[in-house]
C-alpha cells in the first residue's frame, strides 16, 4: 500500500470520531495515571447481599493454573500477572476474576481468597494490564458480588476496591464509548453502592450521570445494542439486568428512581434477542459475535424471568425486520433465515465491525447451515483481519476489495451503508431486498443489491452489481456437520447432521473450497464454503429442502 493510500486510509478512519474520544486519546498518551493515592479510610461495606445467576464456567482450576479462551496457562509469580507469551485479550480475562461468580462458585472459594489476596499483593497500583479502566470495571463488579455473598470481612479487600474505584473513576474510557464506558459506569455504580462516605456517593452519581448519558445512546429504539453484534448485545443486556438486580436488592433511592426506565430498556433487548439467534438457541455471528463469551440467549431469559420482566415469549411472525438496528428474520415451519442490511456499526466506533454487510445466516430446524465465519481472536494479525474480511461471510466480494475497509484489529476507513429496499409477505412467501454502497468508492462505481425469496421449502438469493468490475464471487460458508458433494458443475447436494438433503443450484458454476468456522475464541473448525464468480452482473442460487 502507498503512503498517500496508508494516509488516506488513516483520514477515513479518524474522520468519523467525536471530538471527546481524539481529545481523551491525546490526554490520556500525554498523562496516563502513574500514580494514585493508596491510603484510605476503610469503611464496613453496605450489608446487601448479592444474589444472580452463576452462568459462565469456572475458570480457576486449582493449583494455580487457570484457563480463559479455551487456552490454559499458570500464574504461579507476580509477573504472570502481565506474561507477554499471552494475547492482551487472555491477560485482560485473567484480571477480570469471572470465576467469582460462575457456576457453582463457592466449591472455589479458597481458591478465589488466594488469588484474590496474591492480586493485591503483586499488582501495585497502577502497573500493569490489571489497572487499565476496562478490566478494572469488571473486576471491580465480580469482587463486590462476591465479598458480601461470601460474607467476609477482609479490609485489605475492601481497602483495594477503593483504591481501584479511585484509579478507575481517573481513567473512564471517554477515548473509547460505546460497550467500554458502560462498563465503566456500572462499576461506578456497584462500587457507589458497596462502599459507605463521601468517595462512594461521588462514584455512584458519576456511574448514574454516565447510564443517563449512554443508555438512549447505546440501546437503540428496536431494542438492539448500537454495536450491531449479538455478542455484545447479550453483555450489554447482562450488564443492564445486573443493574436492575443492583437497584431491587440495595433499595436505593437513587436506583429506584432509574427502574421503570431500565425496564423497559431491558424489555425491549430482551425482545431484540429473541429475533437474533438461530433456531439452536445461540446467538447469529454477525460483526464481532461468538459463543461462550456472553451468556446464552435462554441464560439471559431466566435472568430477567427471576427479575419480574414480563417480555413478550409467544413464537415469532413469519417476518420481522428490525428497522433501527438493520436485520430482518423469516421463520418459516422448517428453516429460519437472518439477513444483514445494517450499517457496520456507529460511525464513531465500529470497533467490533465486520465487513459482513448483506450477508446472511440460514439455519434448516435446528441446524445451521449458512454460517458466517465467527471470532476465535482478538489483537493486530492477519487472522484477526482475514476472520473480518467480506469473503468470510455470505456475501459478495467485487474486485478483491472488502464492502467495509476493515483494517488492522479494530479499525475501519470507508464504510458500507446499507438499505432495506423493499420487504413484501404475500401469503407463505416473503421476499427482501437491500442494497449497499460499499464498493462505489472503487473505480468502477460498483452497487450491490440483493433479493432475498424465502418460501416454505427454499431460499432464493439473487444478487445483481450494477457497474464496471474486474472480478467478482459470491461466497457461502457451510456450518462443519455439513456435507457437500458436487453433482453438476452448477449443483450440489447438502447432506445435514439429522439426515435431512439439500438441494443447491445455480445459474453459475459452483466450487468447493475448504472454510474454516469458529464458533467460539481460540477455536478453529474446519469447514467447506461454496464460491460462485460472476461472469455478468447476476448471480443466483436456490438452496432447496428435499
Amino acid at each position: 500500500m502507498s503512503l498517500l493510500s496508508k494516509f488516506q486510509r488513516l483520514y477515513h478512519t479518524i474522520k468519523p470520531l467525536r471530538f471527546e474520544q481524539i481529545a481523551y486519546r491525546i490526554y490520556y498518551k500525554a498523562k496516563p495515571l502513574r500514580k494514585i493515592n493508596v491510603t484510605v479510610n476503610v469503611s464496613k461495606p453496605a450489608d446487601w447481599e448479592w444474589s444472580g445467576p452463576e452462568v459462565i464456567k469456572p475458570s480457576f482450576l486449582g493449583n494455580n493454573e487457570v484457563c480463559f479462551l479455551n487456552l490454559k496457562g499458570v500464574v504461579n509469580s507476580a509477573k504472570d500477572w502481565n506474561n507477554q507469551a499471552f494475547e492482551k485479550l487472555w491477560l485482560y480475562n485473567l484480571h477480570y476474576f469471572d470465576d467469582l461468580n460462575a457456576q457453582d462458585s463457592k466449591a472455589r472459594f479458597s481458591i478465589q481468597l488466594e488469588l484474590v489476596k496474591r492480586w493485591i499483593a503483586e499488582n501495585p497500583a497502577v502497573f500493569g494490564n490489571g489497572w487499565e479502566a476496562y478490566p478494572l470495571s469488571l473486576r471491580l463488579v465480580n469482587w463486590i458480588k462476591w465479598y458480601n455473598r461470601a460474607g467476609l470481612n477482609i479490609p485489605d479487600i475492601i481497602c483495594s476496591i477503593e483504591v481501584q474505584a479511585n484509579a478507575l473513576s481517573k481513567q473512564l474510557e471517554y477515548h473509547i464509548l460505546g460497550n467500554h464506558l458502560f462498563a465503566n459506569a456500572k462499576a461506578l455504580v456497584f462500587v457507589g453502592c458497596f462502599l459507605q462516605g463521601d468517595s462512594a456517593s461521588k462514584y455512584l452519581k458519576l456511574g448514574l450521570k454516565i447510564l443517563e448519558r449512554e443508555i438512549p445512546e447505546q440501546f437503540l429504539e428496536d431494542g438492539g445494542h448500537f454495536e450491531l453484534s449479538p455478542m455484545y448485545h447479550g453483555i450489554l443486556l447482562w450488564d443492564l439486568l445486573d443493574l436492575i438486580n443492583l437497584a431491587e436488592l440495595t433499595g436505593r433511592s437513587e436506583l429506584a428512581a432509574k427502574l421503570p426506565w431500565w425496564r423497559n430498556v431491558a424489555i425491549k433487548a430482551l425482545n431484540w434477542l429473541r429475533i437474533m439467534r438461530h433456531p439452536d438457541g445461540e446467538v447469529s455471528f454477525f460483526n464481532d459475535s461468538t459463543m461462550g463469551i456472553a451468556a446464552t440467549p435462554e441464560q439471559l431469559f431466566n435472568y430477567a424471568t427471576i427479575l419480574g420482566l414480563e417480555f413478550e415469549t409467544m413464537p415469532l411472525p413469519l417476518l420481522v425486520t428490525l428497522p433501527v438496528s438493520g436485520y430482518s428474520r423469516v421463520s418459516m415451519p422448517e428453516h429460519t433465515l437472518l439477513l444483514d442490511h445494517a450499517a457496520v456499526g456507529p460511525d464513531y466506533l465500529p470497533g467490533h465491525a465486520h465487513a459482513d454487510t448483506l450477508s446472511l445466516e440460514w439455519s434448516v430446524e435446528l441446524n445451521r447451515v449458512l454460517v458466517n465465519s465467527g471470532t476465535s481472536i482478538y489483537g493486530i494479525s492477519e487472522e484477526r483481519l482475514r476472520q473480518r474480511k467480506t469473503a468470510a461471510h455470505n456475501t459478495v466480494v467485487v474486485d478483491d476489495a472488502d464492502s467495509s475497509e476493515v483494517w488492522s484489529g479494530f479499525r475501519v476507513a470507508r464504510r458500507a451503508y446499507a438499505k432495506l429496499l423493499h420487504s413484501n409477505l404475500d401469503k407463505d412467501n416473503v421476499t427482501l431486498i437491500a442494497s449497499h454502497d460499499g464498493y462505489k468508492r472503487l473505480n468502477g462505481k460498483v452497487n450491490h443489491t440483493r433479493q432475498v425469496t424465502v418460501m416454505t421449502k427454499s431460499l432464493s438469493v439473487i444478487d445483481r452489481l450494477q457497474g464496471r468490475f474486474n472480478n467478482a464471487h459470491m461466497y457461502w460458508h457451510l456450518h462443519p456437520n455439513i456435507k457437500v458433494t458436487q453433482i453438476a458443475p452448477c449443483e450440489l447436494s447438502l447432506t445435514l447432521l439429522c439426515g435431512k438433503v439439500l438441494k443447491v443450484s445455480s445459474n453459475v458454476p459452483l466450487q468447493i473450497l475448504p472454510s474454516t468456522w469458529h464458533p467460539g475464541f481460540g477455536e478453529t473448525i474446519m469447514s467447506n464454503k461454496i464460491i460462485a464468480d460472476f461472469r455478468a452482473d447476476e448471480v443466483k442460487i436456490i438452496f432447496s429442502i428435499i
